[in-house]
């Protein structure tokens, strides 16, 4: 019984030291790294892995206590947990290391050649769970039951390989419970180490995505001027507030745009960009970090920037600008700055792409704007030219009268590539065209006016009258007797109100195929109004048509 108590002591001790070595390796980023790669670790990553596990085993084995012919140790502790953490290859790995190594250190011995393929069997067992020990919800009680199952499996095999059977059978009565009770809680112990260190990784990259993402929206409203000086050093202003950086720095392909923070009295903004840091950025397109302020511009050592990461800035694909985050420590960039730069430079490349896409789409509606009134006004023009000819020889001095209107109109409609117009002025307009198409039909065109004189809206240019030409061509024209047009104009719920009336004959649901007047409006209504608009025809066979608009407040 006293012997079993020492045991339990002295194997205590041993699992205590390599608890506490995985507790200071658990600091190192190489330890993280397997976290944040986990499946994806390279080859190369994995023998290192294995070395480091196997290299815990060894230490086990080294540590142990030497036992009736047999070394009591903690060597299955490093090997199951780099086979459930590295898979099969790092548990297969680190298995061989300390196996051949235990049977290395006392090749004549009873035990040694037993517990090499007991420590081989354990790395292969722990890596062939390690895909369930990613899955499961309860990581520090599947490594506790791994680990027994694993000693288990070791007590096994020297039953199996241990001759005499007497001897190995006395060995396995005393040293079973010892090592299979506590290398399963330094198994389990070890894990909950790391499970600490993935939470502290889960919750600094939750951090990271919201403070990315805060930045973005801060941000977002200064990407719509383009990459320039102005906002770059707006960007950069909130970029170092809300960062630990020291200093924050974003060029476009040829200069400088701003740079905040220290070192920022060097008045460089606006040079060429001479560093070939950030050359070799915008070349390849690819992020580049610097720990060493030897490989920093000399300037910037200067002002006590020692380590920086760069990233690109992409539009299209294409690298247009660099976004340079500095530190005033050496081997200061750690992965949580790597990952945020890189975060905010994809989420800075997509606002610009977005910037980029509103200012084509701006750029097309203007000019299909430009279209529409450039078909609307020739259609006008054609009308009234052809008034007018036909009262030159019946009524010369009305044809000169409509002749001024006519010049007073195209006068004024100088003025009309404008975006917006005073409603005051529309209605002048459309009082000169109604002068020329009321020369032409007489008394048959009478005119109503329901306008609110208080009215101050500003409309496009050119929105009614196309709604008066098309009563007036397709409502009274065709009308034997006497037609009116009613034109209301009145603001309600914040809307201004639009309406053309007419008691002509009418259309029988459709518009008619020459009435581009009324196609064009609402096409210039959807440009310029996006979903903040209506625009609605009334019309029956014989009984008149009502055309009416209602739009918002617009700033173009």
């Amino acid at each position: 019984m006293h012997e079993l108590l020492e045991l339990f002591v002295e194997l205590t001790n041993r699992v205590g030291l390599i608890i506490m070595l995985a507790f200071v390796f658990s600091k190192t980023s190489a330890f993280k790294n397997v976290f944040v790669k986990k499946d994806a670790l390279t080859f190369s990553e994995k023998v290192i892995m294995a070395l480091f596990y196997g290299g815990l085993g060894i230490l086990g084995s080294l540590s142990g206590i030497a036992f009736k012919g047999a070394i009591v140790n903690t060597r299955v502790i490093g090997v199951v947990v780099g086979g459930l953490l590295g898979g099969p290859l790092v548990g297969a790995m680190a298995g061989a290391f300390a196996g051949i190594h235990r049977y290395m250190i006392d090749p004549g011995g009873m035990t040694s050649f037993a517990c090499a393929v007991s420590t081989i069997v354990e790395g292969v067992f722990a890596g062939y769970l390690s895909h369930r020990f990613w899955r499961t919800s309860k990581p520090v009680i599947f490594a506790w039951l791994t680990g027994s199952v694993a000693e288990i499996l070791q007590m096994a095999i020297l039953l199996l390989l241990v001759r005499p059977l007497a001897y190995a059978e006395n060995l396995v009565s005393i040293i079973s419970g010892p090592m299979i009770i506590m290398n399963a809680i330094g198994i389990a112990v070890f894990i909950a180490i790391t499970q600490n260190i993935k939470q502290l990784q889960d919750s600094e990259a939750a951090f990271r995505a919201e403070q990315t993402l805060r930045i973005a929206d801060r941000t977002s409203q200064f990407f719509r001027m383009g990459l320039t000086s102005e906002a770059a050093i707006a960007i950069t202003d909130i970029i170092l507030e809300m960062t630990d950086f020291s200093a924050v720095a974003m060029t476009d392909e040829v200069s400088i745009l701003a740079h905040t923070g220290m070192g920022n009295d060097h008045k460089r903004v606006g040079e060429n960009i001479e560093t070939d840091m950030t050359r070799h950025v915008l070349m390849t397109g690819e992020p580049l970090i610097n720990q060493n302020v030897h490989a920093i511009n000399e300037f910037y050592s200067k002002h006590n920037l020692k380590s920086a990461i760069l990233v690109p800035l992409k539009l299209k694909q294409k690298t247009v600008g660099t976004l340079k985050l500095y530190k005033d420590k050496e081997n200061d960039i750690k992965r949580v700055d790597e990952e945020l730069a890189i975060g905010l430079a994809n989420l800075f490349s997509t606002q610009l792409e977005l910037s980029q896409i509103e200012e084509e789409k701006s750029l097309r509606d203007k000019a299909e704007l430009n279209a529409l009134q450039a078909q609307i006004n020739p259609h006008f023009l054609f009308n009234a030219i052809n008034t007018i000819v036909s009262l030159i020889r019946t009524d010369p001095d009305q044809a000169r009268e409509l002749m001024i209107h006519l010049g007073d109109y195209y006068r004024n409609n100088m003025q009309f590539n404008k975006d917006m117009i005073p409603i005051k002025d529309e209605l002048k307009h459309i009082e000169a065209y109604l002068k020329i198409e009321k020369a032409r039909f007489g008394d048959k065109l009478q005119i109503i006016y329901e306008v609110d004189q208080e009215i101050e809206r500003k409309v496009p240019p050119l929105l009614v009258q196309p709604l008066v030409e098309n009563a007036v061509k397709h409502g009274i024209f065709p009308k034997e007797s006497t037609g009116t047009i009613h034109i209301r104009v009145y603001e309600k719920d914040k809307f201004l109100r639009i309406e053309v009336e007419d008691d002509g004959v009418g259309m029988d649901g459709k518009i008619n195929d020459d009435s581009i007047g009324l196609m064009n409006v609402e096409k210039r209504l959807k440009v310029i109004y996006g979903h903040d608009y209506e625009f609605d025809i009334e019309s029956e066979k014989n009984n008149g048509t009502k055309v009416m608009v209602s739009i918002g407040e617009v700033s173009v």
